[in-house]
């Protein structure tokens, strides 16, 4: 069987949010930012994992842009946290460079899906 990458993709990015957010709240003490953080970044597999049991091609085409506004919305998010200096430049560029690639990758499933 062929992977799924955005599936990957979007499962490590939302655990690595995860991860990153049980910091900010235990050693930050950073509780409203980290926490939607927390929701756009989960959300965006989340909405992944729901495309795939899509009941049409309108349906997928929906939740796969639901998962890229959530995506967008991350990249907000983490953002803010960086610039607040609750993350430094050194998780703010890995977790962007992931992040980036997920964006592109939706990007391209929602354009081909909407052409064939």
């Amino acid at each position: 069987m062929k992977e799924n990458i955005i599936k990957s993709k979007s499962f490590d990015f939302a655990l690595r949010v995860v991860l990153l957010c049980q910091f900010l709240i235990n050693d930050k003490k950073e509780f409203v930012v980290s926490k939607q953080f927390l929701r756009s970044g989960t959300s965006i597999g989340a909405n992944v994992r729901e495309a795939e049991q899509a009941e049409s091609k309108a349906d997928f085409i929906h939740k796969t842009s639901i998962a890229l506004k959530e995506a967008n919305e991350s990249e907000y998010w983490m953002e803010l946290l960086f610039k607040a200096n609750y993350i430094d430049e050194t998780q703010f560029n890995s977790l962007n460079k992931d992040l980036k690639e997920i964006l592109k990758l939706l990007t391209a499933i929602i354009k081909t899906s909407k052409n064939n």
